[in-house]
Parts: C-alpha cells; sequence; structure tokens
C-alpha cells in the first residue's frame, strides 16, 4: 500500500504504550501503524513520536486585545511547542464570546491566521442563558463561566443560582474557574509574592469547587474545573462522574518560596502555591483525581504585568507559556518517574476526550495525523527572546529543561511557522 508519509521511531507513543513503530499517513490521517522495520520512511531513531498535544484553555485575546497575543503568534508558540490543537478561551478578546454572532466576529479574525487547528469555547455570563443554545449549535465546545471576577468588566461572574440557570439553558460541557469570592480578600499594594498568596487562600478554591461539584449532582449536567491550583479542593470530586479537573504545567512546577520580590511574570489566579501542595497536586495527577494538564496561556502586554513597580496587586496575573507546556511537566514528569505515556495521557489524550475532539490525541488509525518528534533526554535553558509568543515574559526564563521538539506535523504535513495551515474546527466535526 502507498502513503503519502510514513514516520519511524522506535519510542512510538501509541494508547497501549511507547513501543518501536512506523506510523502511514494518508489524506492528513493516520491509515496505518507496521511494524518500525516493515515500512520506510522518516526515521527518528530513538527520537520519540508523539501525537500532537491539546491544549483546550488558551487565551488568545483576538480580536480587541491583539497586542496582548493573537492567532497568529499563539498558534506558531503552539505548534513550536508540539501543540497541534487549542481551544480559545472566549474571553479578553472583544466582544467576548457570549453569543452566535460574536463568534462569527472571532471566527472572521481567526480565519486564515492559525498555524495549528482552533476551536472556541462559548461564555456563560448573567443574562445571556437565551443566547447559549444557538451558540452551542454555532460549533462551540462548550461555556466557560467565572465564579468570581475575571478580571474585565464585559465578562462578569455568574453567582450559584446564574449558573444553575445557564446549565438548564443547554445540555453541553461547562468549563469553571472556581474561586469563591466571599473568601478572596482584596490584595493590598506590595512586591511580596506571599501577601498576593494570601489574598487567595486555598479555601476560595475548595469552597468554589464545592458548588461546582453541587450543581453537577443536581443538574446532571457535565462540568470541568479550571486550572486547580489548590490540591486540597480534590477530595470533593472523587467519584463523580461528571465532574473533571485540569491543572497547569506552573502549578506542578513553580511553588510560592521561589517567587522573587516584585517578579510579577510569576502572578497568576488562582496563586502558584507552597512546595507540599505541588506534590500533592502531582499524586492527584497520579491517581486520576486530577484529568489533564493545558496551559492556561493567559498572556497580556509587557506594562501590563507593572515589572516597573513589581506591585503584585497591580499586574494583570496570567502565565505565558503555551510554547514550554511539553519540556516544563516532562522535565518534572520525569524527575519524579512518570513517562512518556502519561505526559500524552495528561496533555493530548484527555484534554481531547474532555472537549469532544474525537479525531485529535492518539497516534491511532483514523485520527489526524497531528504528530511530534521529541527528544526527550536533549537540555536547554529558555530564553524568553526565543520565544514565538508575542511578548517574552514568562516566570521560566532562564530555567534548565528536559525535552525539545525537533519537529510537529499536522495532519501530515510539517509546520514551519510561515504558512498558516490550520482549521477552524467546530462541535461535532472535529
Amino acid at each position: 500500500m502507498t502513503f503519502d508519509l510514513v514516520v519511524r521511531s522506535r519510542r512510538a507513543v501509541l494508547p497501549e504504550g511507547e513501543r518501536p513503530a512506523a506510523v502511514c499517513i494518508s489524506d492528513g490521517r493516520i491509515a496505518a501503524i507496521e511494524p518500525y522495520e516493515a515500512v520506510e520512511g522518516i526515521d527518528l531513531g530513538d527520537v520519540a513520536l508523539l501525537p500532537g498535544l491539546v491544549d483546550t484553555h488558551v487565551h488568545v485575546n483576538e480580536p480587541g486585545r491583539t497586542e496582548w497575543e493573537g492567532f497568529a503568534t499563539a498558534t506558531r508558540a503552539a505548534a513550536a511547542g508540539g501543540v497541534t490543537t487549542i481551544v480559545d478561551m472566549p474571553l479578553n478578546s472583544l466582544p467576548p464570546t457570549v453569543d452566535a454572532g460574536a463568534l462569527a466576529v472571532k471566527r472572521a479574525a481567526a480565519e486564515g491566521q492559525c498555524h495549528v487547528d482552533t476551536g472556541f469555547w462559548g461564555g456563560a455570563i448573567p443574562g445571556n442563558a437565551g443566547e447559549l443554545p444557538a451558540l452551542y449549535e454555532a460549533g462551540v465546545f462548550g461555556f466557560k463561566a467565572f465564579l468570581v471576577d475575571s478580571g474585565v468588566p464585559e465578562f462578569p461572574p455568574l453567582s450559584p443560582a446564574q449558573l444553575k440557570e445557564a446549565l438548564s439553558a443547554v445540555d453541553a460541557l461547562f468549563v469553571i474557574h472556581a474561586e469563591d469570592p466571599a473568601a478572596i480578600a482584596p490584595a493590598a499594594a506590595s512586591p511580596h509574592y506571599a501577601d498576593f498568596v494570601a489574598s487567595r487562600p486555598p479555601s476560595a478554591e475548595t469552597g468554589a469547587v464545592g458548588t461546582v461539584v453541587a450543581a453537577a449532582r443536581e443538574t446532571g449536567r457535565r462540568l470541568h474545573v479550571l486550572h486547580l491550583s489548590a490540591a486540597s479542593a480534590l477530595p470533593s470530586t472523587v467519584d463523580v462522574p461528571n465532574v473533571t479537573v485540569e491543572t497547569c504545567p506552573h502549578y506542578l512546577t513553580l511553588s510560592a518560596e521561589e517567587v522573587p520580590d516584585g517578579a510579577t511574570e510569576f502572578k497568576c489566579c488562582p496563586p502558584i502555591r507552597d512546595a507540599a501542595n505541588r506534590d500533592a497536586l502531582w499524586q492527584g495527577l497520579a491517581s486520576g483525581a486530577i484529568d489533564c494538564v493545558v496551559s492556561d496561556h493567559s498572556p497580556c502586554t509587557p506594562e501590563l504585568k507593572r515589572a516597573d513597580t513589581g506591585d503584585f496587586a497591580a499586574a494583570w496575573g496570567g502565565i505565558a507559556s503555551l510554547q514550554l507546556g511539553l519540556p516544563v511537566v516532562w522535565t518534572q514528569a520525569a524527575a519524579r518517574g512518570f513517562g512518556l505515556a502519561d505526559v500524552v495521557r495528561w496533555m493530548a489524550a484527555r484534554p481531547a476526550e474532555i472537549a469532544g475532539l474525537t479525531r485529535k490525541g492518539r497516534i491511532a488509525v483514523g485520527y489526524d495525523a497531528d504528530l511530534v518528534a521529541f527528544e526527550p533526554d536533549a537540555a536547554f535553558v529558555v530564553d524568553a527572546e526565543r520565544l514565538r509568543h508575542r511578548h517574552p515574559v514568562t516566570p521560566y526564563h532562564g530555567r534548565a529543561l528536559l525535552g525539545k521538539v525537533q519537529t510537529t506535523w499536522l495532519r501530515g504535513s510539517v509546520v514551519d511557522g510561515v504558512s498558516p495551515r490550520g482549521r477552524l474546527l467546530t462541535r461535532g466535526a472535529a
């Protein structure tokens, strides 16, 4: 049989585990998986072959705040980091994606700019429950909601009663920023990270996750807890089959103790917590209490990070890490005894499954030929100026990491960062 492309590796990470294999591609899909020696093609040798990562938590910010990021720069950075599919969050862009008309504006802005495949979340805000069915029919993968101030006035939070109203409006996946505003204190101006962390204690997450679990039990809807930071919230989600949980590379790698005074590039909400909490999150991944790891890439202009004053209260909260998620997580995972198959499950297969991306996240026959050649033993030091994000701001600058992305293929074609070939995805057709 003739194929368009064959990629061979002695370390292909397949759904059943890591083994030598030749991945055979026709018409942008995986047509066959053959023994490593059976078919000629691109030979990676001992360089690992992974499925393209699926990042379901990305703030692209275009249109309206394109100076913060944008589809061209975000998707170029994604591909450089081995991410072949992103799902864009509905806020920080103007207009926010809270009705079908706003989705059309977002898709028009993205058209022809994307270097990886790109889907979209809708937004649930007070007063738009009646818009949700039409927005869902227009192709969003589900709905993002906040239980606390989002940081932008055009995307206000839902009360618990408003959350239940939204859940009753449409049978869809809801992804929730779960922090309880009643447990959060106004942060005083300060260059000390400990002061900021104290303003958003773990109890803010445990309380809000309890609200999410209660809503899931009462309505039967699927709910997903976004960017979990506080490991103490995990026990309430165990054995709740319609609740899933994600965390992020920064919560698994960084710790509050190491954040220098004034280093506002570390600020995010919920915050990075202490090293003991970080270790407990890894235990949650090992047990399956945490389903997946995604970036929550939430960049802004350097000015909004307030490096001039180092004031954590005034700085925009968000970590820029879309390009670095794979080596950041792999560095920690390898040191803790996990394998590439674990990382692929957390960063490709499970995000795809949760979002309903039925042809993404696996090296398997019939799936899109989204592939990554990854050198797991290659070490490097992060240089923010060399990243593909729009702005060179990241808490990982100067950090030594393990694992380099060598090549990324999207539907069987190499992503070169010059010619955007990404497709705009819709629910049910992805």
